[in-house]
């Protein structure tokens, strides 16, 4: 909940430009926002990876965990300051780990946590979800992170392409029902207040602006994937937090 709290206290920080987004409707790219927002986000979401990520995720995904204890090559998709790509990298010490965000600053943060963490099967570049390089992973990931992108189904399209052909995509997205009624409890109201302030004028900024917004649902997330080429998708677990949906060829 620090990290919850700090996000907020982002937003006071820059409520001038909030207020001007909220109210042109104009996207917001996510190097307007203060740093303060980066931080307390990835330190909002940290604790739920290093709880469940390797305990329950992988596992609850068809034939991954044998893959990446044997080796493996995983792809971390938006990784932000990188400590779910850390995590994989430690916990998966055969398999090589590359985590790819388009934001420089973050991306910086990352290689420094990488190296105090002492991990040397992992690298990090700064590049975009649909532009990023290499292909033959058995694993790609994005936490928390496709509903901000401009075009999740260019994205998703692109992961698919560079996944082995039995290659799984792991997408972890805030827990949300797919309708309104359903939101409307106090989880969702947090996430609908982040939605507003940052996830949606941030994929507005990008190309397509599609903007599907923290509560997007599994119906609608599903539609996206299943866009890209991803004819099997299924919610493989959750927490009271967060879905983990299983996407396939």
């Amino acid at each position: 909940m620090q990290g919850f709290f700090q996000a907020v206290v982002s937003q006071y920080e820059a409520h001038e430009t909030a207020v001007d987004v909220f109210k042109t409707g104009r996207g917001r790219a996510w190097s307007e926002h203060s740093s303060c927002c980066f931080c307390g986000t990835d330190r909002f979401f940290r604790p739920g990876y290093a709880a469940n990520l390797v305990q329950s995720w992988i596992p609850a995904l068809d034939g991954v965990e044998a893959k990446l204890k044997a080796g493996g090559k995983i792809a971390d998709i938006g990784c932000g300051h990188g400590s779910s790509t850390v995590l994989l990298a430690q916990s998966y010490p055969n398999a090589t780990v590359h985590g790819f965000d388009f934001h420089a600053p973050s991306i910086e943060e990352a290689k420094a946590k990488a190296k105090a963490a002492g991990v040397a099967n992992v690298e990090f570049h700064t590049v975009a979800a649909k532009d990023f390089s290499g292909d033959g992973f058995d694993l790609a990931c994005i936490f928390d992170a496709l509903h901000d992108m401009g075009d999740p189904v260019g994205a998703a399209t692109h992961i698919k392409q560079s996944l082995k052909p039995d290659g799984t995509f792991m997408v972890v997205e805030p827990l949300a029902g797919d309708s309104l009624g359903e939101n409307l409890n106090v989880l969702s109201a947090i996430f609908y207040g982040f939605s507003t302030t940052i996830c949606v004028p941030t994929s507005k900024s990008q190309e397509v602006g599609l903007a599907l917004g923290a509560q997007a649902g599994e119906k609608r997330l599903t539609q996206v994937l299943n866009e890209a080429g991803f004819g099997n998708v299924r919610r493989a677990t959750e927490t009271p937090t967060n879905m983990v949906l299983e996407a396939r060829a």
